[in-house]
């Protein structure tokens, strides 16, 4: 499996602010339209972060992978939480949502600004702080007909 540093020109990096979402009083990660996109990378050849509303993808935070659902709200998509398996994020359910821990150990909130790697584009993301690096480990999920028939099983 292939280690890449997220200084690395072959991942592109986003700030993206968080904020509340809804009723919730826990902060967020705002993912930014496609279309800013272009304006707000800081490295790499990526022009879109490829990830909708619905979406299921793997987020890195502090070398720990979990698993993060991309959520709508009438401000455009988001992260809500990041859990240790799919069946998790895909209901945010009971599990411990990593995001917000690690968002509290960091003493980050709403109006405060994070970084996001492009690892694996559609796949694979990373966050982390401005100014922080961090190594990750780029793998690419199952073929598609593999993750429909594991996202069947899982639930």
């Amino acid at each position: 499996m292939p280690r890449v540093p997220s200084d690395d020109g072959s991942v592109p990096s986003v700030r993206v602010s968080l904020a509340r979402s809804g009723g919730t009083r826990r902060p967020c990660v705002r993912i930014p339209d496609d279309d800013v996109l272009n304006d707000r990378i800081e490295s790499g050849t990526c022009e879109t972060l490829s990830v909708a509303e619905g979406d299921l993808v793997r987020l890195v935070i502090d070398r720990e992978e979990s698993h993060a659902r991309v959520v709508a709200d009438a401000r455009g998509r988001l992260f809500r939480g990041a859990f240790d398996d799919r069946r998790l994020a895909r209901t945010a359910g009971e599990g411990r949502n990593r995001l917000t821990d690690w968002l509290d150990d960091r003493d980050r909130g709403p109006g405060d600004v994070v970084v996001l790697d492009v690892v694996v584009p559609g796949e694979q993301y990373g966050l982390r702080v401005p100014g922080e690096r961090t190594v990750y480990d780029a793998h690419r999920g199952p073929r598609s007909s593999l993750a429909d028939i594991a996202r069947d099983v899982d639930g």
